[in-house]
Order: structure tokens, then sequence, then C-alpha cells
């Protein structure tokens, strides 16, 4: 169902190459706020159900957009077409809403680091929670099945997200985000399962925690540690101190970084924390077909080609359920 002022950008065809002759639409559309007209792509693959639809919200990193989430924009020469294989894949639809101009001029979220002096300042927590019920009335979305994957500082809003909107969600996922150390936030309450990915050479956000650097910029924040901000919401969900560990076979010679993935739970379909612990790996998604250049690589650091992030976290999000779902 499609409101007067929503127009049609994109037909995407043959995301998955010609071994997959999926397609699947994108759409931009607009939603009105208190601090304006917010803007959000959709992103619908043939086949999907008209009903009870399974929708990750992607939330792009500081200075990035919902256009890169779904592949349609490119940075530093790497567009990722990966979520969009995903989906069409999977039959899931995706949500990519932009986030807005911050004191730097750059395209952001309003996190919870309280020392992030160029975040927005914009209610990105009411404009989720707008958007989620918009999905739900306007889109088909399965009110229990509502997932945020975030990077960057699009991780630290699905953070905020899960600790603010957790009963309206089945699970959170962030990638290359900490936890504020410096919070304006409440700490977590309600127990959510959390997806994690994170480089242990990550230089902009460094995985033993500290302040976050993003190309010499700076008011940026700082973060706890990887290990600390997983414990934060193992604890939470009551889950044990030791994980269940696979070490990924690895694919490419020439890879300087190896996956691990540690499990918090053993039931899918009960409360899980995991980490995706990319040892070498930079600023950047994990992808098994995709590359960077040198210049990004010099940039973010190095890209892991064992497995592919989407596909991890939705192998974590799949059977997972909102426990209180929105009404």
């Amino acid at each position: 169902m499609m409101s007067g002022f929503q127009r049609l950008i994109a037909l995407v065809a043959g995301l998955l190459g010609p071994q997959v002759g999926h397609t699947a639409t994108i759409s931009s559309h607009e939603l009105a706020r208190p601090e304006g007209v917010r803007h959000y792509l959709v992103m619908q693959p043939d086949g999907l159900p008209t009903t009870q639809r399974p929708v990750v919200i992607l939330l792009h990193g500081h200075g990035s957009s919902a256009a890169w989430m779904l592949g349609q924009d490119s940075f530093a020469g790497y567009r990722s077409q990966d979520w969009s294989k995903l989906a069409t894949s999977k039959k899931v639809m995706l949500i990519a809403p932009d986030g807005s101009k911050a004191s730097d001029g750059k395209q952001a979220w309003n996190d919870c680091r309280a020392d992030a002096t160029t975040n927005a300042s914009t209610d990105d927590v009411g404009f989720i929670a707008a958007l989620i019920d918009r999905a739900i009335a306007g889109f088909g979305a399965d009110p229990k099945r509502i997932y945020v994957f975030g990077m960057s500082n699009g991780g630290g809003m699905a953070y905020r997200v899960g600790i603010e909107l957790g009963p309206k969600l089945a699970a959170i996922g962030v990638q290359s985000s900490l936890m504020p150390a410096r919070s304006r936030c409440r700490q977590p309450v309600h127990p959510l399962s959390v997806f994690f990915t994170h480089g242990t050479a990550d230089k902009i956000a460094p995985y033993g925690g500290g302040d976050i650097t993003a190309f010499s910029l700076t008011g940026r924040g700082s973060g706890i540690s990887v290990d600390e901000s997983v414990a934060v919401w193992r604890k939470l969900a009551g889950l044990p101190d030791s994980p269940e560990i696979y070490r990924y076979p690895h694919l490419q010679a020439g890879d300087p970084t190896n996956a691990t993935r540690l499990t918090w739970g053993t039931d899918p379909k009960q409360y899980q924390v995991e980490l995706l612990r990319i040892d070498g790996g930079g600023h950047i998604n994990s992808s098994r077909s995709e590359d960077i250049n040198w210049l990004l690589r010099k940039l973010v650091g190095n890209m892991n080609h064992d497995e592919d992030t989407p596909a991890a976290a939705w192998r974590f999000f799949e059977h997972k359920r909102a426990q209180s779902a929105a009404q």
C-alpha cells in the first residue's frame, strides 16, 4: 500500500547475478516527523508473502546513506550488494532509513554516546518506532519479526533502539560498533538477542575500546570494549559465561584475517548473543564474493572473506521472534 508521495526509484534486476533470476523493487518513501520529513527506502524482493513479512531495518554509518545500505550507491569505489542478495534469496524485506544532518554536515544518527558531539540531535528513536508502525500497517511486516541491524554510528543507533524499543524487536545486530563509554541513555533492562561483528584491528572503533576516530575526524565519542559490550547483553539475558566456538574455514590464501563465531545460548528460538570476531579485520563488513580497493583498505583496514556479514546476521535472526510484539 503506497501513499501519493511515494515514488518508485529503482527496479533492481538480477541482484544475484546470472545464477539466480530474482528481482526486487526498491521504492522511496517519506514520513512526516516533528523534526521534518524523513526519508527511507523499502526493498521488496519478488516472492515475498503478502503478509507476515520478516523485516530487517538497516541503519547506515556516519556520513553514509540508505542508498549505500541497499547497494544503490558506492563509497570510495565500494558498492556492497550483500544485503540485497540476502533479501532476494531469503525473501526478507529491507527498510533503510536515512539519518539527519549533524553539526559536521554529515548524515548521522542520535545514538547514546554523550561525548559524540558530531552526532545528529533528532528524535531518531521516535522515527524508527514510527517506521516500525508503518512497516506493520502499510507493508505487511510481521510484528514478531522486526530486526534492526546497524553499522558503525548505525550500530550505536541499533543499541539505542534495543534499549528503548526492545519489546518491539526480535533481535538487533551491530557491525563495528561499541557500547558507549559515556552514555546519555539508561542501561538496557529488556533482554534481547544481539548479534555483533567486529574486527580486532579496527582502528576507527577499537576492539579494546576507547576513542572513536573516523578518518581524522573528531567529536565521535568513545566506547567500551567489544567484550564488555557483549557482556552487557549476555548478562541481561542470563546467558552462560562460556560460548560455543566455531572457527570458519579459511577460504582465500591471501586473506590476512580469520573469522570465529562465539555464541552464548544454545536455542536459536530463545535469547542468544553472538559475536562474529574477525581477527585482523578492520572497520568493514565481511564478504565472500566482494572486495575493497587499496584506498578503502588503507582507510578502514582489511576485509574478511570467510563469511558474508548479512548471511551471518540473518542466520542469527531467522528463528527469533519478539517476546512481546508491538501491538
